[in-house]
């Protein structure tokens, strides 16, 4: 007869009252086993323990408590597990078609390819970079989420985005034109162009047929940024030998110190896996650190969330049963991580942005959970989400005076307070890129629950300088005050913008138009550009402060008339805290929708990209129709195609019932269980900032 977990009344099991069991059995025998012959007539070895216990009663101890054990860890997990192990690749996740979903496998469409040829040849349009200096300059203007979203918003959603995609970006050569003489550019720009590589083409496509592109992880929500997709990387993340084959490793993954590990930590960096490394790590690139995805550096937020989901794995092999293996353990701690992830997800991080999918039928294997070539590279372009920093609040007393000079100088700002005794870490933007010594130098649990102390950007056209500008650019040596705000043209001398590759990465992937993708989504044409954005009019004002006839080319265009916070208020423009910490609505000079007219000319030729972000948002979240839809059909794919959803895995439930972890943890449980950070002193829902 199968036996079952005993459980409490509370429906826990029993393993809090045999663990102890165990551990003493296996002291005693510890101290059995080093006690001293001699001394033996004293009743006490010469270490001062009693005299140790006959055989028979510690033969008969561990066989109680290993009949317990079996007890208790009946084999229908470990069973079920080996039957159902999630591979790494995310191959076999539908036994039907096991390469729907795998990594290496080409992204799908939805909708036709649009190129030149019908092949590969990307069509033109306006310049892009000549786009963004129209549409996406935020002009060192903050503007906030109306539905008061926190930074976790597009944290959590860059975490995401290196779990499930991934291209293969070793194409062509296609960098973009900048022009210097343009009178809406405020950057310097030495290279002269704006590095762009097209995305490689998948085998098979491009000469004779559509060009496809590659998806090099895989597409399901699967913890990938904790444990890779391959043994190899595996074998390096967890504790153990590294020679290619994890399975003759330990159950937790290493980390130094309770951190990621460096490239070096092991002694050898060239037997490191690869990490993407730029900016400040390419003078030392053993400094960066390792994890399951290989974009883990790119900024602190994303390390230290890497981190902590790394720290949690840990966390449930060190408090499930010893009689377990170390691959039982591995796998049951990787399980209920991937649980998490998802549960996060759906629960927490898709709801907060006002996405709400159709009710969850179970598992359909007729639904392919490939990530989507529209979705990859138009609808999960949330960049102008991101803060342009990073505060966390700390007590001084935690840092020494040699700790707090060692981060002002690398432009960390360190301000007095609102409580005596307390500072306040300001991280910009520029800072946090490729710097992942600052996770550990500012502290995890200080970090993440920074991230959630104040809203992110709103989702819209504008995108911030040091993303749109200057993203991964080291800055000009002897300046250090002007990593971020106005000033931010000063301290660099090459252009990174992260608006103007998405434009054109939309252009290499043969993307279809605005309204053809509408189209495909089932969604009307928009023929107008009021009809877009939501605004009164797409033409120019009759202004004295805009050249005539020329307004598209004038910087005054872009000038930031009237702002209001989240309750409607008009902001004094003199109050420089509210004008840079309030505002949630701003209106420019010109109407997005004339100067996108000016752009374009036709609604029919708007770049996809361009059009969703600028369309007017749906009340209650943070998209227009457009992205709404693209999210919605992709993660209702992502979970209805997964079999091993957390809505469709029994092997959770199993796992909760017979080892007491539950996979239905809050952010906010899961920081606060891997840090020094108390729940209490976190939100209830981390993804919404404290209203003030």
């Amino acid at each position: 007869m199968r036996r079952r977990a005993l459980l409490g009344s509370a429906g826990y099991p029993f393993a809090a009252l045999w663990r102890p069991l165990a551990e003493g059995a296996i002291v005693l025998l510890n101290r059995w086993s080093i006690t001293p012959r001699g001394n033996r007539h004293t009743g006490r070895s010469a270490r001062g323990l009693q005299k140790p216990p006959r055989k028979s009663t510690l033969a008969l101890i561990v066989a109680l408590v290993l009949c317990l054990g079996a007890t208790l860890v009946s084999p229908g997990a470990s069973a079920q597990l080996s039957q159902n192990t999630q591979a790494l690749d995310g191959r076999g996740n539908n036994q039907n078609n096991p390469d729907w979903g795998r990594a290496g496998t080409p992204y799908t469409r939805f909708a036709p390819a649009r190129y030149v040829d019908g092949k590969s040849q990307p069509f033109g349009g306006p310049n892009s970079r000549f786009v963004s200096n129209r549409i996406i300059n935020d002009e060192a203007q903050n503007i906030f989420s109306e539905n008061n979203e926190s930074q976790w918003g597009n944290v959590w959603g860059q975490f995401l985005d290196h779990t499930f995609g991934l291209r293969d970006e070793n194409g062509t050569v296609a960098n973009i034109p900048f022009n210097q003489a343009d009178p809406m550019e405020s950057f310097t720009n030495t290279l002269g162009f704006i590095p762009f590589t097209r995305s490689a083409a998948a085998p098979g496509t491009g000469v004779t047929n559509t060009r496809q592109q590659t998806n090099t992880v895989s597409s399901y929500i699967d913890a990938w940024p904790v444990y890779g997709g391959t043994d190899q990387r595996l074998d390096f993340l967890r504790e153990g030998s590294q020679d290619g084959n994890p399975n003759n490793n330990g159950a937790r993954l290493f980390l130094p110190n309770n951190y990621l590990p460096r490239r070096d930590a092991r002694g050898n960096a060239a037997g490191a896996p690869t990490m993407a490394v730029d900016g400040r790590l390419l003078g030392t690139p053993n400094a960066a650190r390792v994890a399951g995805d290989v974009r883990a550096n790119e900024n602190i937020a994303l390390t230290a969330t890497h981190t902590l989901f790394a720290r949690e794995h840990n966390r449930i092999v060190n408090n499930l049963p010893i009689i377990l293996s170390q691959d039982t353990k591995f796998a049951i701690a990787r399980r209920v991580v991937i649980g998490e992830e998802q549960w996060i997800t759906y629960t927490q991080f898709l709801p907060s942005l006002g996405i709400n999918l159709p009710a969850y039928n179970g598992y359909n294997p007729n639904v392919n959970a490939n990530l989507t070539n529209e979705f990859a590279t138009i609808g999960y372009r949330g960049h102008s989400m991101i803060h342009g920093e990073i505060e966390a609040e700390a007590d001084a007393a935690d840092f020494s005076q040699a700790q707090l000079d060692a981060l002002e100088a690398q432009g960390v700002e360190i301000e007095p307070g609102e409580v005596a005794g307390e500072i306040v870490i300001v991280v910009p933007l520029n800072v946090a890129f490729f710097n992942p010594q600052l996770v550990e130098q500012i502290g995890l649990g200080t970090l993440l629950k920074g991230i959630g102390s104040e809203r992110e950007y709103r989702n819209d056209e504008m995108i911030d300088n040091q993303l749109r500008s200057v993203l991964f650019q080291v800055p000009v040596s002897g300046n250090p005050e002007c990593l971020d705000g106005p000033t931010l043209p000063e301290c660099f001398r090459g252009v990174l913008d992260l608006g103007a590759v998405d434009i054109e990465r939309g252009r290499d992937h043969g993307m279809p138009t605005y309204n053809q993708l509408r189209a495909a989504l089932g969604l009307p044409a928009k023929n107008t550009f009021t009809a877009i954005t939501g605004e009164a009019t797409e033409s120019f004002p009759i202004d004295p402060e805009l050249t005539r006839g020329n307004e598209i080319n004038d910087p005054d265009s872009l000038d930031f008339v009237l702002l209001k916070d989240r309750n409607g208020a008009v902001i004094d423009p003199n109050d420089a805290d509210a004008v840079a910490n309030e505002v949630v609505t701003a209106v420019r000079r010109t109407t997005t929708a004339a100067r996108l007219k000016a752009i374009y000319g036709s609604t029919n030729n708007v770049d996809a990209f361009v059009g969703m972000i600028s369309e007017q948002h749906i009340a209650g979240t943070e998209f227009g129709e457009t992205q709404r839809a693209l999210w919605t059909k992709q993660f209702t794919a992502l979970r209805d195609g997964d079999r091993f959803f957390f809505g469709n895995d029994a092997t959770l439930t199993q796992i909760r019932l017979q080892f007491g972890f539950d996979f239905r943890k809050d952010l906010g449980d899961v920081i606060a269980l891997n840090t020094e950070i108390k729940r209490g002193d976190l939100e209830d829902n981390v993804f919404k900032a404290p209203i003030e």
